[in-house]
């Protein structure tokens, strides 16, 4: 997610339309704030669980929850890096499924195509996000039982 950062934030701040920075323009400054934000939220969630297990012993719960929220941020942050290289159509059409065409973002120009391909094995390399889901949601139930 960082790498996903770092390329994006450096080529908006590079990269030049009308005579100016494209990370100056608004589009551009959602994008590198909402990936911004999801990094730091994602680096926060990590270091807590890390505090927790050192603390008081690993919970399963709380290591799927970690890995999967990470998981899927790291995603949508590569997928937004693509855009801010100027990918012309990013669309989700599914939870497996992704129509990416043209732009920076996806030729092996610039690393951000690699880091999808990566971010998408983080999502299910390990157990997918599917049974991440599952864990957390039999450790919550179990925790509720009478």
């Amino acid at each position: 997610m960082q790498a996903a950062c770092d390329v994006a934030f450096d080529y908006v701040h590079s990269r030049k339309q009308f005579g100016r920075p494209v990370g100056e323009f608004q589009l551009m400054q959602g994008k590198i704030a909402d990936m911004y934000t999801k990094l730091n939220a994602c680096r926060s969630y990590v270091y807590t669980a890390a505090r927790a297990a050192d603390d008081s012993g690993v919970s399963s719960k709380d290591c799927a929850s970690v890995v999967l929220f990470v998981a899927e941020c790291t995603t949508q942050v590569a997928l937004q890096a693509i855009q801010c290289l100027g990918c012309s159509a990013v669309e989700q059409l599914d939870a497996s499924t992704l129509a990416i065409s043209g732009g920076n973002g996806y030729v092996n120009d610039y690393p951000t195509g690699r880091l999808l391909r990566d971010a998408k094995l983080f999502e299910i390399g390990a157990g997918t996000s599917e049974i991440r889901r599952l864990v957390v949601g039999r450790a919550l139930n179990a925790e509720y039982k009478d």
